[in-house]
């Protein structure tokens, strides 16, 4: 349910509305049903398998799968998959793009080769102005082999007056919250340490003493199966902040989520390569607050739709919710639909997906009848 598989569908889903036929191979997966839904076909291969004879086993099946369906294009988002389509490609003459969807850490020994797959497209889509840099940085590819495209939110989807009441109330009960008149303060993304939810508890015990608990930290999201969740959990009992603080695991109708929120966070510590919880909350008219790195500085405007703080910074962070939930409401619905605004002219998901047929348009020679 990431960036990634969020814009594989996506993609899928506007090559089948412009009249092309999107083939995803793939390991499996919760969003299959929506990918043939779409118009998508489904081919199953070991696809996350980092072992080098598995990668090389489905280079060959990528090999026998582009020459039997004709395939034009072949679109990499993952490292380990990208390797057995970029060698699959260079034996096929098959343009070969990819997009670089993270940081990508470099902390073992041949990681960065590793990483180096990712930019091996031609051209590499960058998903935001940050990763462009990081990508000419670390890799020298030339400006001219980088398309930079940002995702986005869907503005059908993510907006305040296509959730109805009935769904929010719904959504609220589900948390035990609809009798709760608290504002709400929430914090969407798994639950991994890298995600800040530590400094939002810190945060969340600091705002407790200065105005007491007439506020609700709501952190939503599953775990990421290291456990880090009962991390949180005894973060909320040392700082006593278990009448302020829930995790309400994952949710499925995250539109109806941030309706119910007053001001939505993002405090991850460390760069987001985009940052999708911000721009989809902006897309609902809610005020953001976000660590100042990563793609977050180029999708939040400081002072605008938003604010942006210091990572790790829990004071300033307890600061900036105080001062979201002083102003006067009129005055945060503005922000919000500045926000909104905002993310109706830079990134929405037709923005994204007209600009990355238009690359396979240019890689392949061929023109999407839907785009003529």
């Amino acid at each position: 349910m990431g960036g990634v598989e969020r814009g594989t569908l996506e993609i899928v889903e506007a090559i089948a509305d412009a009249g092309g036929r999107p083939l995803v191979a793939t390991a499996g997966g919760a969003l299959e049903f929506r990918v043939e839904r779409a118009g998508g076909e489904i081919f199953h291969m070991n696809a996350d398998a980092k072992n080098p004879a598995t990668l090389w086993q489905n280079a060959r099946l990528m090999k026998r799968l582009i020459r039997e369906e004709e395939v034009d294009v072949v679109h990499a988002r993952s490292r380990a998959p990208a390797w057995s389509a970029y060698w699959a490609t260079r034996q096929t003459g098959t343009p070969f793009v990819t997009t670089y969807h993270g940081t990508y850490s470099e902390d073992l020994v041949g990681k960065r080769i590793y990483n180096s797959v990712m930019a091996r497209g031609r051209p590499v889509i960058a998903i935001s102005d940050f990763i462009y840099n990081l990508i000419r940085e670390r890799h020298r590819v030339p400006e001219d082999q980088i398309v930079t495209i940002p995702r986005g939110a869907d503005i059908n989807v993510f907006s305040e007056d296509a959730v109805g009441n009935e769904r929010a109330i719904t959504l609220a009960d589900s948390w035990g919250m609809v009798e709760d008149s608290r504002p709400i303060v929430m914090m969407p993304g798994r639950l991994t340490r890298w995600k800040g939810g530590e400094s939002l508890i810190d945060a969340a015990a600091r705002l407790k003493a200065m105005r007491g608990p007439d506020f609700v930290v709501i952190l939503v999201g599953d775990d990421d199966d290291s456990g880090f969740a009962s991390v949180l959990e005894r973060r909320i009992e040392q700082t006593g902040t278990g009448d302020v603080v829930y995790m309400v695991g994952a949710c499925s109708d995250m539109a109806a989520a941030y309706k119910l929120a007053s001001v939505v966070v993002s405090a991850s510590t460390d760069s987001e390569a985009f940052g999708r919880v911000v721009v989809e909350a902006q897309a609902m008219s809610r005020p953001v607050i976000a660590t100042a790195h990563g793609g977050a500085r180029e999708t939040v405007s400081h002072g605008v739709s938003g604010w942006l703080y210091p990572p790790g910074d829990d004071e300033v962070l307890a600061a900036t919710i105080h001062q979201a939930l002083l102003m006067d409401p009129s005055d945060r619905a503005h922000m919000g639909l500045a926000g909104r605004a905002r993310i109706h002219s830079n990134y929405t998901v037709a923005a994204m997906q007209r600009a990355t047929l238009r690359v396979y348009e240019q890689v392949a020679g061929r023109t999407f009848q839907a785009l003529i």
